[in-house]
């Protein structure tokens, strides 16, 4: 059975073309993007001190970290554990180490490596430890500017997909009749 995954992975991996991909939001695994090919890193959407550019994910981190951290590790493990229990695990880290960052630096890390973004302004594990609001605003940013919505986690944003797509390939019914005129 593990070598019919390892074949099915390798083949994969090895196809001749990659399919023409569509902006989803839903990271792909980047060797089948890249056919192979090495990319360079792509800078981040927003900067890490730019947190005012999304006012209520920014006082949302200020009061209450964990629920941000949780809703970013949720898409980040594409749904494989829930905001909840990432955010209590944050919650309990930052209560009794006292250093939440040594959790939240490998999602930084994770999601780098979804998205082909650049290690900057120095290593994932540096800026959470000195700016550690900061990194998990620029992470929410970064996923909502790949097309998530944060508040519906990664199940939500799926079946949103699903219903985007099925929208879209089936026909459009007849646009709803609208009144002209003023009635009583």
């Amino acid at each position: 059975m593990a070598e019919l995954q390892k074949e099915s992975v390798t083949l994969a991996r090895q196809a001749p073309s990659a399919p023409p991909l569509t902006a989803t939001g839903i990271p792909v695994d980047p060797i089948i993007i890249s056919n192979n090919t090495p990319h360079s890193p792509v800078p981040w959407s927003t900067g890490l001190c730019n947190c005012c550019e999304d006012v209520s994910s920014c006082c949302l981190t200020c009061w209450c970290p964990c629920v941000t951290f949780g809703r970013v590790a949720e898409i980040v493990d594409r749904g494989s554990t829930s905001c909840g229990v990432s955010g209590t695990i944050y919650s309990l880290m930052l209560c009794l180490v006292g250093c939440s960052c040594l959790y939240s630096c490998f999602y930084r890390s994770k999601l780098r490596g979804q998205y082909l973004l650049e290690e900057r302004p120095c290593t994932d594990c540096c800026v959470h430890f000195c700016c550690e609001e900061c990194a998990l605003c620029q992470e929410y940013r970064q996923l909502q500017n790949q097309g998530f919505d944060m508040s519906i986690g990664w199940h939500g944003n799926v079946e949103r997909e699903k219903r985007l797509a099925a929208t879209m390939a089936s026909p459009s019914p007849l646009p709803p009749q609208l009144q002209s005129g003023m009635t009583r």
